[in-house]
Parts: structure tokens; sequence; C-alpha cells
């Protein structure tokens, strides 16, 4: 679904002096948008043909140090540009934000004018070519959780992390009185995405105290991706200009329910007719989605590096909070890692549930399609489908229970070197194993409390 500005209808809002400011912004390792702000008459005048930016921007952690080992860059390669290519297909309004536009970017070679490889969404874009070129439309949704707490983030700075207030103080799963009192941020978020031309459904309280999750129109894959990145964005910054603030990690309580990003994911012909659905079949699965959700569980173990980025990211999966620790498949089953949703109908697709709130859009839905498409090439029979508890029944797959299991995992798969390229692989493994040695080597405020006097 296209966004709601040209250059003809930016160039009318600039004359009238609706919008003055341009965001030029592209995705990087971790999800986050970075970029410049133009001056609305610059990017008129020709600004919007391209920009650039340091190429360390793909080669940096989420504290933005210069992570040593890359090949893409790198002290010895002398840290040069990027070329970033806005998309104007993209160009939209940011209401949440005074006189503001937005358009995301792709990231180019300096020299070839070739997508960057490692670029998250180009990684995406091939696959969704790949796709294409079988003859079908990748069409795919998230649902984004996040937490959201009456503390500043500035207040965080000054107090440190022990204060936490949730603005609930209860389970607020579907709870209509305790989300009338969050109206004044989520009123302001559905209404903010609307009018940046992001088709919002609904917000609704989630599973435990201060949980909410946004909802929005199912879309081609990389416009759900780019849809899904600027959610966050939002999000943050509609909470922020309250004096609230928001987390997107996947775990920020031992006790609490961790926050998910499900992937819902259907596969549809040219002519946009749905190619999961097979009325004749018991639970109306095609053969093609069987191949596909067998595809995806072949590769369950391989793709979580995509899924669940930090040593944090698998805290989440934990028994009877509602977050998968099974990779396995059944029909409309919350216990399980990959559920069939819309049983029956032309809307019959698959939820993976594993990816966190914390994970990057375009690398968990480039992976995930990387997968069943994989399993649609080879023709994969899918195993049978599981019933009841899947978080106490024995003999099943795990999902890989740490990053670093996960990293080894996806270091030696045969399916994700075909799909991506050993560069893109290698890129990303280096990331889990820097994301490794950094939090082996901290000290825990847990290792104090429980070994200070103690040990």
């Amino acid at each position: 679904m296209p966004a709601n500005l040209t250059l003809e209808s930016l160039q009318a809002a600039f004359d009238t002096g609706e919008i003055d400011t341009v965001l030029v912004v592209a995705p990087d390792m971790q999800g986050r948008l970075f970029g410049k702000r133009f001056h609305a008459a610059f990017f008129l005048d020709g600004g919007h043909r391209e920009t650039h930016c340091c190429n360390y921007l793909l080669a940096l952690d989420m504290e933005m140090q210069t992570v040593p080992g890359y090949r893409s860059a790198g002290w010895s390669q002398g840290y040069g540009d990027y070329v970033m290519k806005p998309d104007l297909s993209t160009l939209r309004r940011l209401p949440w934000l005074p006189g503001t536009a937005m358009v995301m970017c792709d990231l180019l070679d300096h020299h070839t004018h070739e997508e960057v490889a490692v670029s998250p969404r180009a990684i995406l874009k091939r696959q969704v070519a790949r796709a294409r070129e079988m003859g079908f439309e990748p069409m795919m949704a998230t649902e984004l959780e996040f937490y959201l707490f009456d503390n500043s983030y500035e207040s965080f700075r000054d107090q440190g992390f022990g204060n936490l207030t949730a603005i609930s103080a209860y389970n607020e799963d579907y709870h209509i009185f305790q989300t009338t009192k969050e109206e004044d941020v989520m009123r302001a978020i559905r209404n903010g995405l609307h009018g940046a031309g992001i088709p919002v459904e609904n917000t609704k309280g989630e599973a435990d105290s201060g949980q909410a999750e946004v909802n929005y129109r199912y879309s081609d894959a990389l416009d759900t991706a780019d849809n899904h990145t600027i959610i966050k964005q939002a999000v943050k910054e509609i909470a922020w200009a309250r004096g609230k603030s928001v987390t997107f990690m996947a775990k920020y309580d031992t006790a609490k329910a961790g926050s998910a990003a499900h992937v819902h994911q259907s596969l549809w012909t040219p002519d946009g007719k749905p190619a999961f659905h097979d009325p004749g079949d018991e639970h109306g699965m095609s053969a093609l989605m069987k191949h596909f959700v067998a595809g995806q569980l072949a590769a369950a173990g391989e793709m979580t590096v995509f899924l669940a980025p930090y040593v944090n990211s698998y805290k989440r999966f934990t028994v009877g909070l509602f977050a998968p620790t099974k990779a396995v498949w059944s029909i409309d089953n919350r216990t399980a890692g990959y559920r069939i949703c819309g049983e029956g109908t032309t809307a019959v697709r698959v939820e993976c549930r594993i990816p966190g709130s914390d994970a990057n859009p375009y690398l968990a839905c480039a992976a995930l399609l990387a997968a069943g498409l994989d399993g649609v090439e080879r023709k994969l029979d899918l195993p049978a489908g599981m019933k009841g508890d899947m978080y106490h029944t024995e003999g099943l797959r795990e999902i890989p229970r740490n990053l670093r299991d996960a990293a080894a995992l996806l270091n030696v798969s045969e399916t994700y070197r075909r799909a991506f390229g050993d560069e893109v692989v290698e890129h990303y493994h280096h990331a889990a194993q820097w994301e490794i040695s950094e939090t082996d080597r901290v000290v825990t405020d847990f290792e104090l409390q429980r070994l200070f006097e103690r040990s």
C-alpha cells in the first residue's frame, strides 16, 4: 500500500507552509531508523534523488560502537560512504512531528550503485523478488507488542532502571476500562499512524500490566516491514512527547510476559487469489501452503537469530506466558511456534509466534520467507500437526534456548547460505557473536545480588 505523499503533493504542502522538514531514513541492523533531516526545499530541489551516509551504520551494535571484524566496513577500509536512495513510494506525512514528512531509503554501494547485500531492506527485497519469480506475491502482517510506562526516558538516566512504573497495575488483556486510562497515548498513536498512511486497525491491552499491542492491516512483505519500523518509531516518539516511555525489549522483567512480534504469512497469485487455500483439504490448506510451512519447520533453528537477535530475546521463551518453546505447528494453538490461523477459509495463513518485538522486521520476514520458499522448491512434506499443550509435551523440537546455540545453527545453515549468500550469513553471525561477547563480559545486578555477600 503506497504512502500518502508524492513529490507534487509535498511541493504543494511546502508552498502552503504545512511541511518544511523531510526525514530521509533507512533501517539499520537492529531495525532502528537512521538518516538526516532535510529542509523540504532542498529535498524538492534535488535531495530526493540521493544522499549519503557512513557505511559504519551497518557495522554497529546497539550502543553505536564500531564493532571490529566486519568485512563490509571497518577502520582498515576507512569507513567510507553508502548512497541513500529514497524510495519515493514511501513518502508520507508524520502528523505527530510538526511540519514533517518521511521517506524510506535503500542503501547502495557508492561505486556500483547496487544495493548493499547486508542491508536489511535489500535482504527482504531479494526474497520478495524470488517469490515473484516463482509466481507468488508474499503477503504478511506483524503484531507489535510493547510496554508503556509512566516514567520518561530521561528519568531513567537520572534514577536508573530500578523504579519502572507500568501504566497499569494489572493484566489488561482486552481490558477496556484500563485502556481508557491510556487513551492520551494510544489514541494519538492510532490517529498518527492513520495520518501517516499506515492502515492501523486497532490498539488493545495485552497480557500483562502496562502491555499494549498495535495491529495494522496486512500488506505485501516490504510494505509490512516498512510499516512495522515506522510504527515502532511513532510509538516511542508519541509516548516521549507525553512524558512517558515504552520498551520493545523481548523480556524487560523476569516475572512479566514477554513482548512479541508475531508474523502472519501467506502467498497470493498474481491475480490476487490466496494460494494457501484449498477448500477440499481438511483444514483448507493447499499443498503449496504445506510445503511452505514444512520449509519453515525444517529451518526453524537456523532462522532463530533473525527472529531473536539478542541474549535477552531468549528469556521470553517461557512456559505459560504465551511465548512458544517448541518449533512445531498446530491448528489455532498458541502454545505452538507455528500456528495455523483462518482454518478452512480463504484467509488461512501461518503465524510464526517466535519473533519478539525486538526483532528487525526486514530480517524476520526475509528469514521466514526464504525458508518457506525453500520448502516449496523442494516440495517438503509437512509433518503431522500437534495438539494440546506443547509446553509440556516431551520429545518435540525445541526453539534454541540461547543466542549462542542459535548463532551456531545459522553459521552452518545451507538454507540461508543459498538464500542470503555467505556474506549476509557471516555478517549477522558476527553480529550475534559480538552480542554474546558483550553480554558475557558485563557484571549484572543479578550477579551482585546473588554473590556479593554470599560467595
